[in-house]
């Protein structure tokens, strides 16, 4: 689950980018309304999974989502669920 959810929430951070060259607060943009967005619940469930890269056999260990923008992306939103 954890790799599917955040792994899309960064494809589209990704994707508002790329859409929008010239906008250098895109991804970070899109990062916060899909935190605004989130229900309690997801919000809850987000927080329960590991650090990207801390389980390398888990769903968010190495892989795709581990590197790049697409980490950076995984790696602030999780950042943002635990400070809050």
């Amino acid at each position: 689950m954890g790799a599917h959810a955040l792994g899309a929430a960064a494809y589209a951070a990704k994707a508002a980018e790329l859409a929008a060259p010239d906008d250098l607060d895109a991804r970070a943009s899109e990062v916060r309304w899909q935190l605004a967005h989130m229900t309690a619940e997801v919000r809850a469930a987000h927080k329960r999974l590991p650090a990207l890269g801390e389980d390398s056999a888990g769903p968010l260990g190495s892989g795709l989502l581990a590197s790049g923008v697409l980490a950076k992306t995984i790696r602030d939103i999780q950042a943002e669920l635990s400070s809050s």
